[in-house]
């Protein structure tokens, strides 16, 4: 398990995975795309509006799991010193920020028609705010000073600390009275959201994980290419 998380592993099978991952990428979003936007049928209540969930909850599912990979990361850098661990967290919370204000932009844009308004202070939609927030608050931490490694525990902590937060954000419209609609997909009495629409959804979800892992792969080689030129100059 330790020899695949080093940066000899990521440099050697990146390119195996890259290319497939960015071809499957796109035909999946083209295919989701296509069945979301045009194939599938509106909601007797929400009419076309309900084709921006085929972008917004993908992009909130995303937004949580990215959270989780660099909590995970986190723990790996901190108490087993893995520091590729560390990079692959630095690599991927940019990602993940922007996957969170797509999750924000989207849902004042089908809030607006549907609720009324663009943004409420609802349980659901303030805790997402602040995750985005806290991406921010890790990239802020990382980018602190001109030595990336230097922030490795400081980002660590924050970033193990702010995953508190991603259950709040998962069971906030179960826990308080939620203008936001509850899950009807990952809940406890199973899939309440008919085929029709579910397939899309999980096929853009399929798209934006192999956009994660593409993207990941190449800002992590693209940190690991800096660092070294940095030794290389220092010395």
């Amino acid at each position: 398990m330790i020899k695949l998380l080093t940066p000899n592993f990521l440099n050697k099978y990146s390119t195996v995975i890259l290319f497939p991952a960015i071809t499957s990428c796109l035909l999946l979003f083209g295919i989701g795309l296509y069945y979301g936007l045009i194939l599938s049928p509106e909601d007797y209540q929400q009419g076309k509006m309900v084709r921006v969930m085929y972008i917004h909850v993908p992009a909130a599912w995303m937004a949580l799991g990215i959270y989780i990979f660099i909590g995970a990361c986190s723990l790996l850098s901190i108490v087993w010193k893995i520091r590729i661990a560390y990079i692959m967290s630095v690599s991927a919370a940019p990602i993940g920020a922007t996957f969170a204000a797509i999750t924000l932009i989207t849902g004042s844009l089908w809030g607006k028609p549907i609720w009324g308004t663009w943004w409420v202070w609802d349980a659901r939609l303030t805790s997402m705010l602040i995750l985005f927030l806290l991406y921010l608050a890790y990239i802020a931490v990382t980018r602190a000073g001109d030595d990336l490694y230097r922030a490795e525990k400081p980002a660590g902590i924050v970033a193990l600390i702010g995953v508190i937060n991603v259950p709040i954000v998962k069971f906030s419209v179960d826990l308080w009275n939620s203008l936001h609609q509850p899950a009807s997909v990952i809940k406890s009495g199973g899939v309440s959201i008919d085929i029709s629409m579910l397939t899309p959804l999980l096929i853009m979800f399929a798209a934006y994980i192999l956009y994660f892992i593409a993207l990941v792969i190449i800002r992590a080689k693209t940190i690991m290419l800096r660092l070294k030129k940095q030794v290389y100059i220092s010395s």
